[in-house]
């Protein structure tokens, strides 16, 4: 979890009892790790996937977490194989909520009197200066060579600056799903944080992407769209390089 967030107490730890205490870590990891599913939160914690289920069944309850969509799975997650799928739980938007976010007055604060000096341009350069900073050693395709290469770098990128962010192949393209969000409160009221990062991403993947979701906006991920157009090897093949994960789109 990120220095300037903290949980409420009051919201998360009920009471600050062993219970409380137990939810309050559950919740710490899905805001770190994003979706997980019961068995991997048991894991981490070093307690029984029993009363991993409790805590998961109370917190549904309090409406702060809810089971990912179906067919969810994390890259690279090895699951799968026989039997019924895992259910991988992720925050709700009001869980989300309950959370401590110590700087956001403080950065919203801030910005109104950026803007208010200097002007909307400056709040803009702000926000374009900002994910310049994130993603500043990410190579962009012209570099890279490969769509899928600058997609996973930004990932990489984004969750180093506390964003938790991870690909998924989708159709003829691939999603950067951002599972938790640092400035969340503060882009909920300058819009133009999220908008500096797609711009972001459009730059440097050198290709239209399209925002499908944000946390700001109150949804539980930040997804990002972006289209894989497949090239040739020269024998008029498709070319494996440029497709998700290497494999051939058809």
């Amino acid at each position: 979890m990120s220095g300037d967030e903290r949980l409420l107490p009051e919201q998360h730890t009920d009471g600050g009892g062993p219970d409380g205490q137990t939810r309050a870590a559950v919740v710490s990891l899905l805001v770190d790790e994003g979706p997980m599913t019961a068995g991997d939160i048991a894991e981490r914690l070093g307690i029984s996937p029993a009363g991993v289920r409790r805590h998961l069944e109370n917190l549904s309850a309090d409406g702060d977490i809810e089971v990912a969509p179906s067919g969810f799975s994390k890259a690279g997650s090895g699951r799968g194989g026989r039997g019924r799928p895992a259910k991988w739980f992720q925050l709700t938007p009001a869980g989300r909520g309950k959370l401590r976010h110590a700087y956001d007055d403080l950065a919203g604060a801030v910005l109104r009197k950026l803007r208010d000096v200097a002007g909307q341009q400056a709040v803009d350069e702000f926000a374009h200066d900002r994910i310049a900073g994130l993603v500043a050693e990410v190579e962009p395709v012209e570099s890279s060579g490969s769509v899928i290469a600058t997609v996973q770098q930004i990932a990489d990128a984004l969750t180093a600056g506390g964003y938790s962010a991870d690909t998924r192949e989708v159709g003829a393209g691939v999603q950067i799903c951002q599972h938790h969000c640092p400035v969340a409160h503060v882009a909920s009221e300058f819009p133009e944080l999220c908008e500096a990062e797609t711009a972001m991403f459009t730059e440097l993947l050198g290709t239209h992407v399209q925002r499908l979701a944000t946390i700001a906006n109150g949804d539980c991920v930040c997804t990002t769209h972006v289209p894989v157009h497949v090239t040739t090897d020269g024998g008029g093949q498709p070319a494996a390089s440029d497709t998700p994960e290497g494999k051939v789109l058809r």
